[in-house]
């Protein structure tokens, strides 16, 4: 037995929250560490303790064990939960730990040190009778030795770092003419991304599910498995929607698939959390992908299905205890499904964004959950993941768990960063993903980029939008006046009054007359479209309002004067009323000018001054948000100007290549 009192949670944002939730409930001591970005965050501000550990990078702060152990020392910490990502799969920081007098809450270092690399793991899977993706596994990574093998696998085949995860260091390659390439670029993201770029190859499984199996071992010999999660919806190889139960389970797969999992962690001793990762052809066959070492960001869709707290269970057997559950005692209720709700543009080949977060308010509706590490006014770093929170409902049924899923999106209010929160819904109202049938190729086959453009609405937001903003003006002024009762707000001496708007949307001006008709009714007019409705309830930045035949609700904040945010089922929009103020008159350069699209770090550059290039061209790349990102030419021309180079550190909109055009 190994009891302690307090915890330290080596990480941030949302898994940080959530760890010290249950920490907290059991009555242990939390202490946070946080570099200077993240000072005022939420996971700081819920902790009994914490500690700064360097600037805002994370190679100088979340990454170094030293600063870690360091803030353990200063706090008193008993015992160190390293949530995912960051050190979580760190066999070194595992060893430091122990060798520093702390509990470790995760595996040992021995099994975090095989499974965490993708060779290791394969070559033991395969000598435990674990189905496996045939493919190369092999130390020799020489490319001459690594092409051959891929023409004995043929293709499709993958090319995979054999360290990290997350789609990072991944690269599908179709024809043998493309494997050079795609080792070199595959091992220099993994060298950047983990330290290391040795890569594995394994046969493309084409259309297949992506199922994993929730493993939970203690010290004294039990080992179970808590069911599945179906991860199968992805975008570049990252996951978008999680659900448990997988749709086209069975129970003899389930059993066989579970036993396939427990046998891979009794095969390596494992201990506490840990997911066994497969693919699922068509036909039923499952085939071992990798394991990860951890708790994984979708645990609360098992979490929810089957009534256990996973991060006790951590806890409970860090300490030494028997986990106190059989296989027989493990039953799945409902359904549950898990969306990551991320700061980026969908439009724009899913870029992450930066910004402040000017409102951030979740739903709370009946069977969800929101996980999320972020509050209003807090900014969005580009030193880390893009990810805002997780949106997790559950259902008694499939079915009910998705209505509940695309409502909470919906409901929810996050107002200052662009987010995929609209491609969220859209990927749930598909019909395929309805159905139960979505395969890893569900994104590629269904969204195209006119899916995936930005949709600034037409008259009918922007009329809701001008009444909304007449009703706060309205209220303003009144607040701001003497002897003025709310009974004259709409009223002129002169017949009905009249007020104009020009809203700015996107790149249209829509141009509106507003009037009032009676008690929070109105009419708009732009030419010759015109709309009646009413308001409902104006609070808490949400509006409900009566449009002709329909009740529809609309969050809202306005921050500054002449500037509306609103959100419509989960699309956001802002309106600048052109009347209010001067627009700015300032304009982007052309095509030539090419610039960062975020801060990063430059890790490549194509060109040199005088080079000839075509529109596609890959000019640099830019490492952001821990993902390698190809700055392309989007005109043909000669090259007037570099203005950067390798190493350097690039904020968003610097520039980076000039083009003169063809």
């Amino acid at each position: 037995m190994r009891s302690f009192k307090s915890i330290l949670v080596a990480n941030r944002g949302e898994i940080a929250v959530r760890v010290m939730r249950t920490a907290k409930a059991l009555g242990y001591r939390t202490i946070a560490v946080y570099s200077e970005a993240d000072a005022g965050a939420p996971h700081v501000l819920m902790a009994d303790d914490v500690a700064c550990i360097g600037p805002a990078p994370v190679g100088q702060s979340y990454l170094v064990i030293d600063k870690i152990l360091e803030a353990a020392r200063q706090t008193g910490a008993e015992a160190i939960h390293p949530g995912y990502g960051f050190l979580s799969e760190n066999a070194d920081f595992a060893r430091a730990c122990e060798a520093a007098g702390l509990v470790f809450i995760g595996p040992d270092a021995e099994s975090i040190d095989l499974m965490g690399n993708k060779a290791q793991a394969k070559r033991r899977m395969i000598n435990a009778s674990v189905p496996c993706v045939p493919g190369y596994e092999e130390e020799d990574q020489s490319a001459d030795v690594m092409i051959a093998a891929a023409g004995e696998i043929g293709f499709p085949l993958m090319v995979k770092a054999a360290a990290g995860g997350g789609g990072r260091g991944m690269r599908l390659v179709h024809k043998v003419e493309d494997m050079a390439e795609a080792l070199r670029s595959a091992g220099s993201e993994a060298l950047n991304a983990f330290g290391s770029d040795e890569l594995i190859l394994e046969k493309a499984i084409i259309q297949p599910r992506h199922v994993e199996i929730q493993v939970f071992a203690d010290t004294h010999g039990n080992v179970i498995h808590l069911g599945e999660r179906d991860c199968s919806v992805q975008r570049r190889h990252q996951k978008v929607v999680e659900e448990a139960p997988c749709p086209v389970m069975t129970p003899e797969l389930r059993t066989a698939m579970g036993e396939a999992a427990v046998e891979a962690a009794r095969t390596i001793n494992y201990r506490g959390a840990g997911t066994v990762e497969f693919l699922l052809d068509g036909d039923g066959k499952f085939y071992f992908l990798e394991m990860n070492t951890r708790l994984q960001v979708e645990h609360p869709v098992t979490e929810m299905v089957t009534g256990l707290d996973l991060v006790a269970l951590q806890i409970k057997v860090a300490e030494g205890n028997p986990l106190g559950l059989s296989q027989d005692d493990v039953r799945m209720d409902g359904h549950a499904m898990e969306v990551r709700l991320y700061a980026e543009d969908p439009a724009n080949n899913f870029m992450p964004r930066t910004g402040q977060i000017a409102l951030w308010q979740p739903a709370v509706a009946e069977g969800v959950r929101f996980d999320a590490g972020v509050q209003s006014g807090q900014e969005i770093s580009p030193f880390y993941d893009p990810m805002i929170a997780k949106v997790i409902a559950w259902g008694e049924d499939r079915e009910t768990a998705r209505h509940r899923l695309v409502e909470a999106l919906k409901d929810c209010l996050l107002f200052g960063s662009t987010t995929n929160r609209r491609f969220l819904i859209d990927v749930l109202q598909r019909e395929t993903f309805a159905l139960g049938k979505a395969t890893t190729a569900f994104i590629d086959e269904e969204f195209s980029e006119d899916d995936l453009a930005e949709d600034f609405g037409g008259f009918r937001e922007a009329a809701i939008s001008a009444v909304i903003m007449y009703n706060l003006e309205r209220h303003v002024a009144f607040d701001a006046s003497e002897g003025v009762t709310p009974e004259l707000l709409n009223w002129s001496s002169g017949g009905a009054l009249l007020s104009r708007y020009i809203l700015e949307v996107g790149e249209e001006n829509i141009d509106l007359l507003v009037s009032p008709r009676g008690d929070n009714k109105y009419n708009v007019r732009s030419g010759d479209q015109f709309v009646d409705l009413e308001v409902l309830s104006l609070a808490d930045n949400k509006a409900r309002v009566w449009l002709e035949d329909r009740r529809q609700q609309v969050g809202y904040l306005m921050q500054e004067p002449g500037v509306l945010h609103a959100s419509f089922e989960g699309r956001n929009l802002i309106f600048r009323n052109q009347i209010a103020f001067a627009a700015s008159a300032a304009e982007q350069a052309g095509g030539g000018r090419v610039t960062a699209p975020m801060h990063g770090a430059v890790l490549e550059v194509f060109v040199a001054t005088g080079d000839t290039v075509k529109r596609g061209d890959r000019l640099a790349v830019v490492e952001a948000m821990k993902m390698q990102h190809d700055i392309l030419a989007e005109i043909d021309g000669i090259v007037q100007d570099v203005a950067t180079s390798v190493g350097s550190q690039v904020a968003a909109d610097d520039l980076l290549v000039e083009i003169e055009a063809a």
